[in-house]
């Protein structure tokens, strides 16, 4: 093994996707059995290479892969698909969705680096790349998170650090998995999101609320609202009036109102959110990050460019 190889191989998780995938078009002068340079962009066909069995991300929707597969069809692949050796062929690390689009569009080869990773820094890659692009549901991110976890020996809080979350996020996340798989398939197919997923748990017949919640088409706060009656009613507590729900964000100052909209902000972005409400209807939102690389993401979100 290379002694860039053997660098690379060292403490991936902390290292950011960045760190991890490198410069695509930096020269490393490292060559492959067949004589390619590692590293450098090049050609191979579709059929050299193969998915990984492990991706994290299991869902594709179909409309937006049609889209790319159109695109890609008129101008062919223009981020080039990153790839380890894998026998005598090649095995995706990330780019699953550009390989799959480009098999539809019928192209014959498509543009590549190979790069040298082991099965958990190609896990970790995956683990990343689909989260910064938010291309991942919260099953899917809660799952790769989790085999982190079991098999590579990664802690919480080095997960958050390295997906440039909050651990409280990661934590969030992980509680999903303790859901009955029936609503996990839901949060999947996209009939229930993150927010909703949570304010179920821990309900005593959580597929029975999810089903009205589905069938009411009923918003997070409203969930969390419904799930509150229902433990109430479980626990003898009926005639009691549900804590914080006079007035809205932009009608009272309910406190529970501001906390779910805290807590639908902190899904979305992985952050710590705080908002400041007056009964003046102003106010102030507060994000709290604790690296450069969690503000970097937040700065992109906002002025909507690709990470």
């Amino acid at each position: 093994m290379s002694d860039a190889s053997s660098r690379r191989n060292r403490g991936g998780l902390g290292r950011g996707l960045n760190a991890l995938l490198g410069d695509v078009a930096q020269d490393e002068r490292d060559t492959t059995t067949d004589g390619a340079i590692r590293g450098s962009v090049r050609m191979i066909p579709v059929s050299a290479i193969a998915p990984h069995p492990d991706q994290p991300r299991r869902h594709f929707d179909e409309h937006a892969l049609e889209e790319l597969s159109q695109s890609i069809a008129e101008r062919g692949v223009i981020q080039p698909i990153i790839v380890r050796p894998h026998g005598h062929d090649y095995q995706i690390v990330a780019g699953e969705r550009r390989w799959r689009a480009a098999q539809r569009a019928r192209l014959h080869e498509v543009p590549v680096v190979v790069r040298d990773y082991s099965d958990s820094e190609t896990l970790q890659i995956a683990l990343l790349e689909n989260i910064q692009r938010q291309d991942l549901n919260a099953i899917e991110e809660a799952q790769a998170y989790q085999r982190l976890l079991d098999e590579f020996g990664h802690t919480q809080e080095a997960l958050a650090r390295a997906v440039h979350k909050s651990r409280s996020h990661v934590a969030n996340l992980l509680r999903l998995l303790d859901l009955p798989s029936e609503i996990q398939a839901r949060v999947v197919e996209g009939s229930l999101s993150m927010g909703h997923a949570r304010a179920i748990l821990g309900a005593a017949d959580p597929i029975a609320l999810a089903d009205q919640v589905v069938a009411q088409g009923l918003s997070v706060r409203q969930t969390e609202k419904l799930a509150a009656e229902v433990k109430r009613g479980a626990s003898g507590e009926e005639g009691k009036r549900p804590r914080g729900v006079a007035g809205g964000v932009h009608g009272g100052t309910g406190s529970a109102d501001i906390e779910a909209l805290e807590r639908q902000l902190a899904d979305l972005l992985g952050l710590n959110v705080h908002i400041v409400f007056t009964p003046e209807g102003s106010g102030s939102i507060t994000l709290d990050y604790s690296t450069l690389e969690q503000l970097d993401m937040v700065c992109q979100r906002l002025s909507g460019e690709r990470i």
